[in-house]
């Protein structure tokens, strides 16, 4: 049973409401986290609140309560949600106010707290991989925008979804301004490459996911050599093994970009460790 806390109050799914002069809903004026929870403890909870926190600060957005009584109030949604795993969808937007961009029409921002059950891909992908494509749409330019801001305004993102689902897969790797991978529509992407770990660098427009920093914390502890780096289309075609990452997803991995079999054409052995070593890390 999903639970929902809409500025502190526990409130039924049908009740969960927001006023539609919301800068949220009108503008995309807001941040967010996703989290997952497992055997009902919250995974990396102070990792995303100082993300969501710094995402807030970026573009001028007060959280109208401290990291710890967030941190409280997302605890007690998962308590009440009666669920053992599930995701948390964390919403800060800049609240109610009047039509038109000016924030300062916005005096209290919405805090939205979500525990609820998320499927991303069906389970075969994660026994057997899945096909991507690679989108013509780019990911919006750093200096415009700082990726690192998990803004609620995803319409890049979701233009590129949008071609992934005209290409019948279920996602779509999105390239920069030059040229270079910088991440999925909702996924980090890593590459093994005569068993090394790469994946985007930082500075390649990529949204840090934490998922993605467990990723090579796990990688330095199985001592597996990784590096974060510029990566081209010809990289990912090359590569021996690949997977995406995400708070939603996990660890899945990918056998198909473009039509063109990445190394077997199966999961490989380096995917398959992570994995394991990732589902042994979120359950302890």
């Amino acid at each position: 049973m999903a639970a929902i806390y809409i500025n502190g109050k526990l409130v039924d799914r049908e009740k969960a409401v927001v006023s539609v002069y919301d800068h949220g809903f009108l503008y995309g004026d807001g941040v967010f986290e996703g989290l997952r929870f497992y055997n009902r403890k919250i995974f990396k909870l102070r990792e995303h609140l100082d993300r969501l926190y710094g995402s807030a600060r970026h573009i001028a957005l007060t959280i109208p309560q401290s990291i710890e009584s967030l941190s409280a109030h997302t605890l007690a949604c998962v308590a009440d949600s009666a669920m053992t795993d599930g995701y948390i969808r964390l919403v800060i937007t800049r609240g109610e106010g009047n039509l038109g961009l000016d924030p300062r029409s916005c005096p209290s921002p919405t805090v939205i707290i979500i525990a609820d059950s998320i499927k991303l891909y069906p389970s075969e992908m994660y026994e057997q991989g899945m096909e991507v494509v690679t989108a013509a749409t780019i990911r919006n330019h750093p200096d415009a925008l700082d990726p690192r801001v998990k803004s609620l305004n995803y319409l890049n993102n979701i233009l590129a979804k949008l071609e992934a689902n005209r290409a019948g897969v279920p996602e779509a790797i999105m390239l920069n301004h030059l040229g270079q991978v910088a991440e999925c529509t909702a996924d980090n992407i890593f590459i093994i490459k005569h068993g090394v770990l790469l994946t985007p660098a930082r500075h390649c427009g990529i949204l840090d996911g934490i998922t993605r920093r467990t990723v090579l914390e796990l990688a330095g502890k199985l001592e597996i050599p990784y590096h974060e780096d510029t990566l081209t289309r010809y990289d990912l075609f090359t590569a021996d093994e690949m997977f995406l990452t995400g708070t939603g997803a996990e660890i899945v991995p990918v056998t198909k970009v473009d039509a063109r079999a990445i190394g077997s054409g199966k999961p490989g052995p380096f995917t398959a460790r992570l994995r394991e070593a990732y589902h042994n890390l979120v359950r302890s």
